[in-house]
């Protein structure tokens, strides 16, 4: 029986699936929706990166905004 628990314990390990490193140049993001700002304060309606379809954006997080760090 021990041998039997050895020849199990020797198989390789079944491949895994190639886990995806992330979006490439020129790949299309998918859509998605956000609150949005001005300087102001948050935007009565969201806004949809599909809005902006066919267009160039670019998001901008400042994380000390409105902070007093």
């Amino acid at each position: 029986m021990a041998a039997g628990h050895a020849a199990c314990a020797q198989q390789p390990a079944p491949p895994t699936a190639a886990v995806p490193a992330g979006p490439t140049v020129n790949d299309v993001a998918p859509d998605f929706t956000l609150a949005g700002a001005d300087k102001y304060g948050l935007l009565k309606t969201p806004v949809r990166l599909s809005d902006y379809r066919g267009r160039t954006v670019v998001l901008a997080f400042f994380y000390q905004a409105r902070t007093k760090g």
